[in-house]
């Protein structure tokens, strides 16, 4: 079934576009037909993107994606399933559509779903998340959480930006540390290091290393002084 789903995600016809009403980037959710298949998805157009002063334009389809390749090679399963495709309006990011009640984030996360939090608050200091609002955490008809919105990530200067504080001078739980120690071996393999190649900079990819041997070494979530 996951395999269907990337095919017809990848492959799909775009059968419509519709576009959301948040965020100040153009968002559509879109349908993808192949065949007898379909699904929804999210799709963020490169030509849709609003100009910002501290990233570069047109880079966070680019992103979305790197941060679903970051999620893949660490194994958390937190970031929905996202590729890179030409649309309606061109190139841009195309994420699946995760169903959800839209009226429940982060503010009704409560103690059973701490550990989920726990690993999307390291997600984000590994990627460097600028903009993990409320609203970019969902709970879907599972009651799984999933982190979303992930365009303004891998920025080479550490400017995290996050509504969770939750877990501020704790220590990051050890499971999560050795998934963490174990992506930066990975890291070392040149043909891991292709997948983030036409995604981020080179001295993106770098400080990306440089946040994980950090975050290793301090091995706790920070706090706001």
């Amino acid at each position: 079934m996951a395999r269907l789903k990337t095919e017809v995600l990848i492959s799909g016809d775009m059968v419509s576009c519709a576009l959301t009403a948040k965020g100040s980037n153009y968002t559509f959710l879109s349908e993808f037909v192949l065949g007898d298949e379909n699904l929804f998805g999210i799709y963020k157009p490169r030509d849709g993107e609003a100009p910002l002063w501290d990233f570069p334009s047109g880079t966070l389809y680019k992103r979305e994606y790197a941060s679903y390749v970051l999620d893949d090679l660490l194994g958390w399963n937190i970031v929905p399933e996202t590729i890179i495709r030409e649309g309606k309006y061109g190139i841009g990011s195309v994420q699946i559509y995760i169903e959800h009640d839209p009226t429940k984030n982060y503010y009704q996360v409560d103690e059973r779903h701490h550990d989920e939090l726990r690993k999307i608050a390291c997600f984000d200091l590994v990627a460097n998340n600028t903009d993990r609002k409320a609203d970019h955490i969902i709970i879907d008809n599972n009651d799984k959480l999933w982190g979303i919105d992930q365009g303004l990530t891998f920025h080479e200067d550490i400017k995290i930006r996050t509504v969770i504080w939750d877990f501020q001078g704790e220590d990051i739980p050890n499971d999560l540390l050795n998934d963490i120690e174990a992506l930066k071996i990975k890291l070392n393999n040149d043909d891991v290091c292709k997948r983030f190649e036409g995604l981020l900079s080179e001295r993106e990819q770098e400080s990306l290393r440089a946040r994980i041997d950090l975050f290793l070494d301090f091995g706790k979530y920070p706090g706001l002084g």
